[in-house]
């Protein structure tokens, strides 16, 4: 499987405003709204937004939730980045169907609206997305762990670390996609907990966090304390898995897989915490994203998708330090000078 890696070059409301740009100097502004403003990965997309911003002249206000999950503070944002006459609004949605009419809100007052890491559903609700290959990512943790464990894929038990009940599509992208790798029939494609193969013990909701991560594998190795495989949705939950597998004992039986790639997570695959990472480059999606808005309010264009894909693909590579055969890969030491938080 070939990965694609893209150069880095190229709260709720009363969690603040940031403006990368004095207000009186820009003549186009720009929001992000993020599902939290404390994981590394929204922490370092803010950061590629305000420095875009502040190099080209865009007034930028940062909008988070309180949780992951958190939509109502989400719609409130978009609400207020209309009423502020912001020519263009990133945005991470925690819920992905339920956010689309106040993104619908937006478009008609003329907004331009880009999904940033998860796509909306449907992904047209958005003018456009730039994200990981989020199936991808999935797939590469997938296929290596299934080529780790050899012919012990077979009877290995399975555990599934969610993001959210709503399962937003980022969440059900990179589950199902490490089914497809894996070798699981993911069954319905667009949802999470219909499958039917004898290896899934089951699945649990970590709202993406490292509490949310120790509680669910808690959880699921009351259900079956055999679980040899664990797929996370994020890093921080992989941390709380960990976590809650060393106080039984287990910690050295069992093989974790997630996705994210900031600076912590690609840490804990040198230190064996977590077996590999799909690396993703959040910064370089806001960024990108801010550059767009620009473009969108001196022209009138709005951007295009990666040719074949329905989506501007911002790259994503398999990290580990034990590379399996067939599965392209980097080792920490390269994943380490392109990581982030």
């Amino acid at each position: 499987m070939k990965t694609t890696i893209v150069s880095a070059a190229l709260g709720a409301l009363a969690l603040g405003v940031v403006f990368a740009a004095p207000a009186q100097a820009a003549d186009v502004s720009a929001c992000l709204i993020t599902k939290t403003d404390t994981n590394p990965f929204f922490v370092k997309m803010k950061e590629g937004a305000a420095a875009k911003a502040k190099e080209l002249g865009v007034e930028l206000k940062s909008y988070a939730g309180k949780i992951d999950g958190d939509s109502e503070s989400q719609v409130a944002a978009i609400e207020t980045c209309i009423a502020d006459g912001a020519k263009g609004i990133l945005l991470t949605a925690s819920d992905t169907k339920g956010i689309v009419p106040a993104v619908q809100k937006a478009r008609d007052a003329g907004v331009l609206v880009i999904a940033l890491d998860t796509p909306l559903e449907p992904a047209d609700s958005a003018d456009a997305t730039f994200a990981t290959d989020n199936l991808l990512a999935g797939k590469l943790i997938g296929q290596w762990a299934a080529a780790t464990l050899g012919d012990k894929a077979k009877d290995a038990k399975v555990a599934f670390l969610d993001l959210a009940p709503s399962q937003p599509s980022v969440d059900v992208l990179r589950d199902q996609g490490f089914m497809i790798g894996f070798g699981i029939d993911p069954k319905d494609a667009n949802k999470i907990g219909d499958e039917d193969d004898a290896r899934i013990v089951g699945h649990d909701i970590t709202n993406g966090n490292e509490e949310g991560g120790r509680t669910a594998m808690e959880n699921l190795l009351q259900k079956d304390p055999s679980i040899n495989v664990v797929h996370t949705i994020n890093e921080p939950a992989a941390a709380g898995a960990y976590e809650a597998l060393k106080a039984v004992g287990k910690e050295k039986d069992v093989l974790i897989v997630s996705v994210d790639g900031g600076c912590p997570g690609v840490k804990n695959v040198a230190e064996g915490v977590i077996g590999a990472t799909s690396q993703q480059y959040p910064l370089l999606m806001a960024s990108l994203g801010i550059e767009a808005i620009k473009k969108f309010a001196d022209t009138g264009e709005k951007p295009k998708p990666t040719e074949g894909k329905d989506f501007f693909d911002t790259g994503v590579s398999l990290v580990t330090d034990k590379p399996a055969a067939g599965v392209e890969s980097i080792d920490t030491k390269a994943g380490t000078d392109k990581c982030w938080g």
